[in-house]
C-alpha cells in the first residue's frame, strides 16, 4: 500500500495479522476484526470467542491505528450475531464494518430463502433467517447494525428504500468498482449515494479479488460511473475516504494540525494536475510520507 501512495489502511479479516503489522510498522489505519456464524444457536459461543479475540489484539490499538469489528455478511451471520456485535460495538465506542448486499444469492437468502447461500444452510440444518422477505440493508437495520459508525463493504444490491435508510443512519459506503465488476459483472448504485449525500470512500477488496491493489485504478473505474471531473475523483481518493472512515479530521487534506500523510507521484507537465495523477501509474508513485516520515521512496533512475 505505500508502494501505491496509500497511507491509511482499512481492512476486516479474522487473524489479527493486519493490525499487528501496522503497530509494528508504525503504520496507520482502521483494522475490524470479523465474527462468523450464520446458526443463531451459536451465537453465545462465537460472541465469547470473538470478545477474546478483541481483548488480544486491543493491545496492537495505538494513537494512530485502530482496533474495529466486523460482523460479515448476512450469508454468514445470524441475526441475534449481528445485534449482539453491533451492541458490543457501541459499548466499546469501536467502528464497524460489513458486507452487505454484494453478490445476488445473499438477496436471494433473505428475500425468499433460494440460491447457493441457501442451500449452504439448509445442508447445515439452519432454518431460514427471515420468514418474511427482506433485503439485505434492511435486514442489518433490523438488528441495530447500522449506524454513522457504520463502513457498508460494496453495497451493490441496493434499492431506493435501502439507500433511505443508510442515509438516515448516516452510514458510509467503501466502494470497490474493480472488483463489482469482476466478481459480480455489476456495479453499485453509487449516484444513490451521492444523491443522499452519503460519504463515500474507495476500496480495492483484497488481492485475491483484484490484483495489483490500485486504488487510483478504483478511481478511475468510479469516474466512468458517476461522470466526476478529476479534482471530483480525486477527492474520492482522499478527503472522501478520510470521511468515510470518519477520520476526516486527522488526514485527508493538507491542513494544519492534520497528520503530515502524502505521496509523490510523477507526473507530465502540460497536464492538469487532478487528470495526471488519475492517469498514473503505481510506477509512478515516488515517495509515500507517514506523520512526515518517508515510508517508501522509489528506486532512483
Amino acid at each position: 500500500c505505500w508502494r501505491g501512495g496509500v497511507t491509511t489502511i482499512c481492512d476486516t479479516g479474522s487473524t489479527g495479522q493486519v493490525i499487528a503489522a501496522l503497530a509494528s510498522l508504525g503504520g496507520s489505519g482502521i483494522v475490524h476484526h470479523e465474527v462468523f456464524g450464520p446458526d443463531p444457536r451459536d451465537c453465545g459461543p462465537a460472541m465469547l470467542r470473538f470478545g477474546a479475540d478483541l481483548d488480544r489484539l486491543s493491545r496492537w490499538a495505538t494513537h494512530r491505528v485502530q482496533l474495529g469489528v466486523s460482523p460479515h455478511a448476512p450469508y454468514t451471520v445470524s441475526g441475534p450475531l449481528y445485534r449482539a456485535a453491533a451492541d458490543l460495538a457501541r459499548t466499546q465506542g469501536l467502528p464497524m464494518a460489513v458486507h452487505v448486499a454484494e453478490p445476488p444469492d445473499e438477496s436471494a437468502l433473505l428475500a425468499d430463502f433460494t440460491g447457493s447461500f441457501a442451500e449452504a444452510w439448509r445442508g447445515r440444518g439452519i432454518a431460514r433467517p427471515s420468514v418474511a422477505p427482506i433485503t439485505p440493508v434492511a435486514w442489518l437495520e433490523q438488528h441495530g447494525v447500522l449506524s454513522p459508525d457504520t463502513l457498508c463493504i460494496h453495497a451493490i444490491n441496493v434499492s431506493d428504500a435501502d439507500a433511505d435508510l443508510m442515509a438516515q443512519h448516516q452510514c458510509a459506503v467503501a466502494h470497490c468498482p474493480r472488483s463489482n465488476r469482476r466478481h459480480h459483472h455489476l456495479d453499485a448504485p453509487l449516484q444513490r449515494y451521492l444523491d443522499r449525500g452519503l460519504r463515500i470512500g474507495l476500496g480495492t477488496d483484497s488481492v485475491v479479488s483484484v490484483t495489483p491493489l490500485d486504488l487510483i485504478a478504483e478511481a478511475r473505474a468510479a469516474q466512468v460511473l458517476t461522470g466526476w471531473n478529476a479534482p471530483s475523483a480525486l477527492r474520492a481518493l482522499t478527503l472522501g475516504g478520510a470521511e468515510a472512515l470518519g477520520l476526516e479530521r486527522e488526514i485527508g487534506s493538507l491542513e494544519v494540525g492534520k497528520w503530515g500523510d502524502l505521496a509523490a507521484i510523477r507526473i507530465p507537465t502540460g497536464i492538469a494536475p487532478e487528470t495526471a495523477v488519475l492517469a498514473s501509474s503505481l510506477a509512478d508513485v515516488a515517495t509515500t510520507w507517514l506523520a512526515g516520515r518517508a515510508v517508501y521512496r522509489a528506486a532512483s533512475g
